[in-house]
């Protein structure tokens, strides 16, 4: 009986999920210690330099034939877009409480429909369209004028959300032709020398202390989205989408307990509309 229960296909998405939760979380916290010592630039370079190792080491085992030379240009545009969104995303932890990052993060699978529709010349209907506008009163009211949260830094994350929503749609794009390994490998390769050139320098040295925390945020970097993938391919969207919702409240804990953290009813309410706005299009879109 209990091989069957961790057989069953949506136990084991949930567990991937599981997975996705806990590195987020963790590259959340990570990313929130070595913002004391280092810049945003450094972080990421750190960051991008311990990923291409891995890289570099997985497909060394696996095979090189995995990795395809075409849409260069696509690759460019799309790592450029995603390390703006890796920067907004950083630069907001060391400022901005976690609940309030995540939530404005949640606002990237609406900002995807968008480019979607321009991009990839998908649909946009009336459901979508209600979509993003519920997701957006929910960000009106998290960052509404003479609100605490209304400063450069949560405009950054905002600047941030809209950066991943173009370099996951143009991901998509790629991944009808290329692996996700290929995919992974040239964004380490190319996001390297963008966080080396502006970080060198303000260079700060690395001591002993900080290397267990860049290599979480290392190795978390890529365990977030392997999850991901496989609960996906585990799991329809509409199952494994509510279960990346919950990162919102874990998050939230964690920010109370680690950093005391508090949450205020106007969070609350922009937060649920966000998530209302990303419930909405998976569960009533069939446009």
């Amino acid at each position: 009986m209990p091989m069957a229960v961790i057989m069953n296909p949506g136990t084991r998405a949930a567990l991937w999920m599981l997975g996705t939760l806990c590195s987020f979380t963790a590259m959340a916290i990570a990313g929130r210690e070595l913002s004391a010592d280092f810049g945003t630039f450094q972080i990421l370079a750190v960051r991008s330099a311990i990923g291409l190792t891995l890289m570099v080491l997985l497909l060394s085992a696996l095979g090189w034939h995995r990795i395809t030379h075409a849409d260069v240009t696509t690759h460019l545009l799309r790592n450029l877009a995603h390390y703006a969104g890796q920067f907004g995303w950083f630069f907001a932890i060391a400022y901005l409480p976690l609940a309030a990052v995540f939530a404005i993060e949640f606002t990237v699978p609406l900002w995807t429909l968008v480019f979607a529709a321009l991009i990839l010349k998908e649909r946009i209907t009336l459901v979508r369209v209600t979509a993003l506008a519920v997701g957006l009163a929910g960000v009106m009211l998290i960052l509404r004028p003479g609100g605490d949260l209304l400063q450069v830094a949560a405009l950054a994350m905002l600047g941030g959300a809209l950066a991943y929503g173009l370099s996951h749609t143009l991901t998509k794009k790629l991944a009808a032709r290329h692996s996700a390994l290929s995919i992974l490998f040239y964004m380490m390769l190319i996001q390297l020398p963008l966080g080396l050139l502006p970080a060198w320098q303000d260079w700060a040295p690395l001591q002993t202390r900080h290397w267990p925390w860049f290599l979480l945020v290392g190795v978390t970097g890529l365990t977030a989205h392997y999850c991901m993938v496989r609960a996906l391919a585990l799991a329809d969207a509409s199952v494994v989408v509510p279960m990346d919702l919950l990162r919102l409240p874990l998050i939230a804990l964690v920010g109370y307990l680690l950093y005391q953290e508090r949450v205020d009813l106007w969070l609350v309410i922009g937060s649920g509309l966000i998530v209302a706005g990303n419930m909405l299009n998976v569960f009533w879109n069939r446009g």
